[in-house]
C-alpha cells in the first residue's frame, strides 16, 4: 500500500542503561528508518519520567536531523501550554533554517507530565485553556513581518515550518478542523474517542492557506518479530510500563517477561483490563500478522499517514521491528 508510515520515538532508558544511550539509539533508529523508507520520524516532549529522555524536545529533532538527510524530523508534539509561543517559533524557525523542507511541529495541549512537574514548567502560566490563542500566536510568527510588528521571530518569519495539532479528544479534532491544520490523534495510547474524533474532524474541517482538505495521521503500536509469541512477548515491555504508569511509579523501561502469558502474574485483573483498554490500537505478530492488522486498521479508519511506535526493550529488536514492519506494508 503506499500510505505513508512514520516512526513515534519517546527516546526510552531502558534499564541499565543512561540518556546517553538513549540518545545514540535515536540517531540510529532514525537513519535506519530513513533507510527503510519511513517518512517522517518524531519525537515527543515528556517529563519527570525516567524512561523518556525526549524533554528538551527541539533539541533532540535537531541532533537527529543532523545525523539524517531526507527524513522529515519532527515533534510529537512540543506540549505548548509549558512553552512560550514565541520561544517555540525561534526554536522551530531555527531547525527549519538548518533542515529546510525537514521539519515537522505537533502541538499538544497536556503538560506531558505529572502535577508537580507541571507546576515546576508553567511557573508563570495560568491554565492550558489558552492553548487555541496560543497557537494561532505561534502560527502567526511564521508568516512574513508586516509593518509595524512590534514582536517577530528571527529565526522564524517567512520560513515554513509544517504544523499539526495533536490530540486525543474531540477538543483537538474541533482546533485542527477549526485552523484547517492536519490532525494527529493518539490512538496508540488513548484510543476511545478516535472515531467520534476523525469524524468531527473531516465534517467541519475548514480550508486554509496550510491545507486545503482534512489530513490525518493515527499512531498504532506495532511490534513485528519472527512468530507471533515472539511480538506478544517483547510487547510486555510496553505493557509492563504502562501498568507502572498507572500506578504513579514510572522508571526505567523494563525487560520483556519470559512470555506474554507472564504478564498476569505481576498485574491485577484490572490492572490487566486497563492496560489492554488503552494499547487496544496495537498490531502485534509475524509480518504476516502485522500485514493483515495494519490492513485492517487502516481500512476502518481511513488515515492518511500511520505513525508506528513500538517501546522494545532491545535497540536491535525494535530496530528489526519496524523493518519488518515495513516489509509487510510493501507486502502485495
Amino acid at each position: 500500500m503506499s500510505l505513508p508510515l512514520s516512526v513515534l520515538d519517546l527516546a526510552p532508558v531502558t534499564q541499565g542503561h543512561v540518556p546517553a544511550d538513549a540518545f545514540a539509539n535515536a540517531v540510529d533508529l532514525a537513519r535506519n528508518a530513513e533507510r527503510f523508507g519511513y517518512a517522517r520520524y518524531w519525537l515527543a516532549e515528556h517529563h519527570n519520567m525516567p524512561g523518556i529522555a525526549s524533554a528538551a524536545t527541539s533539541i533532540l529533532i535537531g541532533h537527529v536531523a543532523g545525523h539524517t538527510t531526507t527524513i522529515r524530523v519532527g515533534a510529537g508534539g512540543i506540549m505548548l501550554p509549558n512553552h512560550a509561543p514565541l520561544q517555540v517559533a525561534e526554536q522551530f524557525g531555527t531547525l527549519a533554517s538548518l533542515y529546510p523542507q525537514r521539519i515537522d511541529l505537533g502541538l499538544g495541549r497536556a503538560p506531558g507530565t505529572d502535577q508537580p512537574a507541571a507546576k515546576a514548567l508553567r511557573r508563570y502560566y495560568a491554565s492550558a485553556d489558552d492553548f487555541p490563542a496560543d497557537v494561532v500566536e505561534l502560527l502567526r510568527y511564521f508568516e512574513p513581518v508586516q509593518p509595524g510588528q512590534a514582536v517577530q521571530a528571527v529565526p522564524g518569519a517567512g520560513i515554513a515550518v509544517e504544523a499539526w495539532i495533536l490530540g486525543s479528544s474531540l477538543f483537538g479534532a474541533n482546533l485542527a478542523a477549526a485552523l484547517g491544520l492536519p490532525y494527529a490523534f493518539a490512538s496508540h495510547f488513548a484510543p476511545d474517542a478516535l472515531t467520534q474524533a476523525l469524524a468531527h474532524y473531516r465534517a467541519h474541517f475548514r480550508p486554509s492557506a496550510r491545507l486545503a482538505r482534512p489530513h490525518v495521521m493515527l499512531a498504532l503500536n506495532v511490534v513485528a518479530a519472527d512468530t507471533d509469541a515472539e511480538a506478544a512477548r517483547l510487547f510486555t515491555t510496553q505493557q509492563q510500563a504502562f501498568i507502572n504508569l498507572r500506578r504513579g511509579r514510572p522508571g526505567l523501561v523494563p525487560p520483556p517477561l519470559a512470555s506474554a502469558e507472564a504478564l498476569d502474574a505481576l498485574c491485577t485483573p484490572q490492572e490487566r483490563a486497563g492496560a489492554d483498554a488503552a494499547l487496544a490500537c496495537r498490531v502485534i505478530g509475524a509480518p504476516g500478522t502485522v500485514r493483515e492488522g495494519m490492513r485492517a486498521f487502516v481500512e476502518r479508519h481511513q488515515p492518511d499517514e500511520l505513525l508506528l511506535t513500538a517501546n522494545v526493550f532491545d535497540h536491535a529488536a525494535r530496530v528489526r521491528s519496524f523493518r519488518l514492519a515495513m516489509e509487510a506494508w510493501r507486502t502485495p
